[in-house]
């Protein structure tokens, strides 16, 4: 695996060759298909929520009571078995550490299984899932990694516990979404059209599926006249989950508020050239007022891409290696 980076705002990554350019790198990294080498999970539904179960496929160690357990959070509109997922865990497993995949409420499959929507701020999901491993399987030494929505939970939850969950011992994040509000504005540039109406297809697929699930729970005319990603939260998840529209919703939920205040080693990558997830200086300021944090912003590398060279052991994927790489630390 690639060594980490020197902590510090710069970091050096290398696109493939021809691969260079944050749309490039993103949708390359959606496009090429890759093998992966997992054994069988253990599939286990947890419940988060009265009435409210989430799927998790875990990956143990023999003795899974020592090793760290990770468990890793898939960004909007991903599951369990999204590449960067079993890319990540692919890696975590074989360098000796408990992996658990962690799909969100009604993700991956089961929306039959939850009657309410996942959202950027159910940071309280994850921590159900953690309780649920530290009670039942007795895991000693836990760490949290996500990707772009995901990213976004696992650091608001790193800092809503602070110090105060013991097994706890670090965070690691890929192009988080940390300022909700300046990333789904971006999303709605010109440039980035195409990412908005792949996210609004499948959301829109998803309500239709929902009300059909839960008859006279939710109303898919809300749907009508919506042309971006703000709309959609706006009319859909803040109104169905509590928040009074999509400036409360993104102002309430996002990893921002609290980023200052984690307490455990975190490392947060992100590409400069990242095509729609923004980080603004007032978010900048708090991570580099946190000793905690390792921040690595690299020139390019798209969105959850980081497409590198390959070189012998290093399959390329960048992120996945750094980010393996700082939670063996621990």
């Amino acid at each position: 695996m690639a060594a980490l980076q020197t902590p510090g705002k710069t970091g050096t990554f290398e696109p493939r060759r021809g691969f260079g350019g944050g749309h490039v790198q993103t949708v390359a990294s959606f496009l090429i298909k890759r093998r992966f080498r997992l054994p069988a999970p253990e599939e286990r539904l947890i419940e988060v929520a009265p009435g409210v179960r989430v799927l998790c496929h875990c990956h143990w160690q023999p003795d899974r009571t020592r090793p760290l357990t990770v468990i890793v959070v898939h960004g909007l509109e991903g599951s369990s078995d999204s590449q960067y997922m079993l890319g990540v865990a692919e890696k975590a497993l074989a360098a000796g550490m408990n992996v658990i995949r962690y799909n969100q409420r009604t993700c991956g499959g089961t929306d039959a299984l939850a009657p309410t929507l996942y959202h950027s701020g159910r940071s309280n999901d994850v921590a159900a899932v953690a309780r649920e491993l530290i009670a039942r399987d007795g895991i000693s030494r836990l760490a949290l990694a996500g990707f772009s929505m995901g990213g976004n939970l696992v650091l608001k939850l790193a800092g809503e516990w602070g110090a105060q969950t013991p097994q706890f011992r670090a965070v690691a994040a890929c192009c988080p979404a940390m300022d909700l509000t300046a990333s789904a504005d971006a999303l709605h540039e010109p440039a980035n059209r195409l990412y908005e109406l792949y996210f609004l297809w499948n959301l829109r697929r998803r309500m239709i599926h929902k009300a059909r699930l839960f008859p006279g729970q939710y109303d898919v005319t809300r749907m009508r006249g919506m042309k971006s990603l703000r709309d959609f939260d706006d009319k859909v998840t803040a109104y169905y989950s509590g928040f009074t529209g999509a400036d409360d919703y993104y102002a309430r939920a996002a990893a921002a508020n609290v980023v200052g205040t984690i307490a455990v080693p975190a490392l947060i990558l992100h590409a400069a050239n990242d095509p729609f997830i923004r980080i603004t200086a007032e978010t900048r300021r708090k991570i580099a007022s946190n000793p905690n944090i390792t921040f690595v912003e690299t020139a390019d590398g798209g969105h959850c891409a980081f497409l590198g060279a390959r070189n012998g052991a290093d399959d390329g994927y960048w992120a996945e290696n750094q980010m393996v790489n700082f939670l063996s630390r621990f």
